[in-house]
């Protein structure tokens, strides 16, 4: 029988009766069910409160309910373990989250049935290098983005690749990306959309002082290195959007692809094309 891990956005109090109501399903089903402590202390199920740091040891899926930003910090979180995650969105968009609350029975049904395929989404490992040694690193399934902060002054990145040299990119900073975050931040700045099942990593450029700096697309089996230079100290490392760190003039970032990866389900008649279409080109269902 299926293991279920349940975690939630702990900031979204619509997700108390969505959890609720999920364990319910699960439960009459027969499953095994595991939630993240807080959530269960907000639905008064203590007796099935887990750590989400164990969940490896026991839980053979995790539904997370929440936003795309929920999913992406469990991603991070559990990271090691590839779990597959389900995301149930709560948020507004949902472009990684592949069910909603309305459909809850008919989700339980089809991941207890094995109704479902799993795509293994790359993710990227980042270090700071700092005067020669490793100061900061981290795991990331969107992005990696080096930025100025709120100074309006740029900052230079020299970027290489493998070694070789790549270009200068004077401007707001640059986006480092998965093809899975190839929708979220990057794409706002003009980066392309790639589909997940192609194993490559973007850089896209924020806001260039160039009429000809252009997003490059990079094979996934080499590694980035960027080369921070800027006139004030307002620097910064971005992990998905949601962790910071601060960088410090000359400071050198590498990026390559992580040995980790996040396994998303997905359901086996929905298509890339169609959520892009559904998402982001506000096409009616």
């Amino acid at each position: 029988m299926t293991a279920i891990g349940i975690v939630a956005n702990k900031q979204k109090t619509n997700a108390w009766p969505v959890a609720e109501e999920l364990v319910r399903l699960l439960e009459a089903k027969r499953a095994d069910v595991y939630i993240d402590h807080v959530v269960a202390s907000h639905i008064d199920r203590e007796d099935l409160a887990l750590p989400i740091d164990k969940f490896h040891e026991v839980v053979d899926i995790i539904f997370v309910l929440g936003g795309d930003g929920t999913l992406i910090g469990l991603a991070r979180e559990i990271a090691p373990y590839s779990i597959p995650i389900l995301g149930i969105n709560l948020g507004n968009l949902g472009f990684l989250s592949e069910s909603e609350p309305a459909d809850l029975p008919h989700a339980v049904d089809r991941i207890l049935s094995g109704d479902y395929c799993v795509e293994d989404r790359m993710m990227l490992h980042t270090e700071v290098i700092r005067n020669g040694q490793r100061v900061h690193e981290a795991v990331a399934l969107n992005d990696i983005g080096i930025a100025k902060g709120s100074f309006g002054r740029m900052i230079k990145c020299s970027v290489y690749v493998d070694d070789l040299f790549a270009g200068t990119y004077n401007g707001d900073g640059l986006i480092i990306s998965t093809p899975t975050g190839s929708t979220a931040y990057s794409l706002s700045a003009g980066g392309p959309i790639v589909v997940p099942y192609i194993n490559a990593i973007l850089l896209t450029p924020v806001a260039p002082h160039s009429l000809t700096a252009r997003p490059l697309v990079l094979p996934d089996d080499e590694e980035i290195h960027v080369k921070v230079y800027a006139t004030h100290n307002d620097l910064g490392l971005t992990i998905d959007g949601q962790l910071g760190y601060p960088l410090e003039i000359d400071d050198e970032i590498v990026i390559r692809r992580s040995p980790y990866i996040t396994s998303l389900i997905k359901w086996k008649e929905r298509s890339f094309f169609e959520v892009v279409r559904k998402k982001l080109q506000g096409e009616s269902e």
